[in-house]
């Protein structure tokens, strides 16, 4: 339906696009159930997290993330003079006692990216609640939730409940994962009115594009490619996994399109794959660099990785 949605729009592409997201936002306002005036609509959930880092970092802040957790937290922190405090994971995976611990009185957002990306592991709704009941009024929560959709509804943490609570909270979705639109740059917050009233402060003008506009819409509305999307997931994953196993590989168990694999110079076994002409991500950036991350593909693709893994493992085997 978006691919649809696309090619009627193309021949509109000599008008600027919807400064102010209105059918797009109308479309999420009915699918939250809250009111337009509580979202906004960005250039994938990156420019997002970079218009928080405007309004509420400086020299003298601080944020709180999990050490294993998205980058591009760091990285806007850093480029705002902002210091960045790094809570070791647990198991790989938030620990959100540890992270309320650190928070200190400089402390303005701490983002908690579930499910996360690099490692594929979520926090449930209960920890989520006993988190939230002790964090300080003064720090806004950041809740990074690009992956949720994958997961069937009664398995997603209500994370919605806070902001309507009037909490200090901002969730972060996207277009690019569940709906498959990461080519189009489509992400959009929903927090209390006042708080995306600070976004607009800072937010450019036509920062979403009318085809990507047009085509986020269109995708709210087909389910049933919400659906086939994640039972291939869930098949792929399944299929990934018991190839890991069988082969003898130690892997992280993962909730969301793609799976940590440890096959031990992660970046040599990166650059093999490569000369294969197989793209995988190596994990030493993270400080894993043992771990490679693959992506979940059509069961062409996954095979066609399985097949050279095993072929770079066999050849740096006999090495």
């Amino acid at each position: 339906m978006a691919v649809k949605a696309m090619a009627e729009a193309a021949a509109k592409m000599h008008l600027y696009p919807d400064g102010g997201t209105f059918y797009l936002r109308r479309k999420l306002a009915q699918k939250l159930k809250a009111g337009m005036d509580q979202i906004l609509v960005g250039n994938g959930s990156n420019e997002l997290i970079e218009l928080l880092g405007h309004v509420f970092l400086d020299k003298g802040t601080n944020i709180v993330m999990a050490d294993r957790a998205f980058v591009v937290y760091k990285l806007v922190a850093a480029g705002l003079q902002a210091e960045t405090i790094m809570v070791p994971m647990k198991n790989y995976a938030h620990d959100l006692d540890a992270m309320l611990e650190a928070i200190t009185p400089q402390t303005r957002i701490v983002f908690i990216s579930n499910p996360n990306n690099p490692t594929g592991t979520m926090v449930d709704g209960a920890a989520i609640h006993r988190f939230m009941k002790k964090v300080p009024d003064h720090v806004v929560v950041a809740m990074d939730e690009a992956y949720i959709e994958l997961l069937p509804p009664e398995k997603q943490p209500d994370t919605l409940r806070y902001v309507r609570q009037g909490r200090n909270v901002y969730v972060l979705r996207t277009f690019s994962k569940t709906y498959g639109l990461a080519g189009l740059r489509v992400g959009y917050a929903f927090a209390p009115r006042e708080g995306i009233e600070l976004l607009q402060r800072v937010r450019q003008p036509f920062n979403v594009n009318a085809m990507a506009q047009a085509a986020a819409s269109a995708a709210l509305d087909d389910e049933e490619y919400v659906q086939r999307t994640r039972k291939m997931v869930q098949e792929g994953l399944a299929y990934l996994a018991g190839e890991f196993e069988r082969m003898g590989l130690r892997y992280v168990p993962s909730v969301t399109n793609f799976i940590m694999v440890k096959v031990g110079r992660g970046r040599e076994v990166f650059e093999a794959l490569q000369r294969k002409r197989v793209i995988v991500r190596p994990m030493d950036s993270y400080r894993l660099p043992k771990f490679v991350r693959v992506t979940v593909g059509t069961q062409v693709e996954n095979e066609r990785f399985i097949k050279a893994l095993g072929e770079v493992l066999s050849q740096r085997g006999s090495e």
